[in-house]
């Protein structure tokens, strides 16, 4: 697949659910943010590229980044074609920081289509957090948000309320950090500009996304998502949905990435 078929099957598939929303279907955007937690680090775009070309993908790289940890790919495995940033210098630019200035189409491969060295499983924790929840609580600390308890919230397990979260005290673990991890959401989406212009349910909707796809990234089972309450919200507007998204992407990665600096530091 060339860089132009792929971005015009982005736009597609964006329209698509966009459509498909309007007709008040919400299975394919459960199945894009369940793509999107197993491929945190790639654009909204990438992973609807590779739920469609793999809907069974679960971890994917490049045919090289998979030799460097110990692995190869098949003999004949075709690759998932994604679109790649083309990074350069600003031609105005004197402080040498880079910018994208395009697109190029590159392949990955899921786990699959590779054989060689076992890679360790460090997100599967079944339908419990384990130290995911502790961890995720100290990155918070790390992004200057302060994380207390209360035993009545008025009805609430959790409030935001800027740099600062409360989770109501009794929560399980896993509703915990479900619950964390909305609120830090909150936190980091909706404390600026935007919570001037975007409607209660949008705000709270998004949260819920990023939280589902934080606590599937985790190994959490049955996450909660209202998805279904996204069609009013977007009717259809395949360009609102797509900054919606984007936003989501982008704010689980950097929770995700979180979490896991977090982890390296503590091992």
């Amino acid at each position: 697949m060339k860089r132009d078929e792929a971005t015009k099957l982005s736009d597609e598939l964006l329209a698509d659910l966009a459509s498909q929303l309007d007709g008040g279907k919400s299975e394919q955007l459960v199945k894009y943010l369940d793509a999107m937690s197993q491929f945190h680090n790639y654009s909204f775009g990438n992973c609807l590229l590779i739920a469609r070309q793999r809907p069974n993908a679960t971890l994917v790289a490049g045919f090289h980044a998979w030799k460097k940890r110990g692995r190869i790919v098949k003999k004949g495995e075709k690759g998932i074609c994604i679109l790649a940033p083309m990074v350069r210098k600003a031609d105005d630019d004197v402080e040498g920081e880079k910018k994208v200035f395009g697109f190029r189409a590159a392949h990955v491969f899921d786990i699959e289509q590779t054989e060689g060295d076992e890679l360790p499983d460090v997100n599967r924790v079944g339908g419990d957090p384990g130290d995911a929840l502790d961890r995720l609580r100290a990155a918070s600390s790390s992004l200057g948000i302060v994380v207390t308890e209360e035993e009545d919230l008025g009805g609430a397990d959790g409030v935001s309320k800027g740099g600062a979260v409360v989770l109501r005290s009794g929560l399980s673990p896993a509703e915990a950090f479900a619950t964390l991890a909305h609120e830090l959401a909150h936190e980091l989406l909706h404390r600026g500009e935007d919570r001037k212009t975007l409607s209660k349910s949008v705000k709270e909707l998004e949260a819920e996304a990023v939280a589902y796809v934080v606590a599937r990234a985790a190994g959490l089972e049955n996450a909660l998502l209202q998805a279904s309450d996204y069609i009013q919200c977007h009717r259809g507007d395949s360009e609102m949905l797509a900054k919606s998204l984007t936003r989501i992407q982008q704010t689980a990665s950097r929770l995700i990435e979180a979490i896991r600096e977090t982890e390296t530091v503590a091992s």
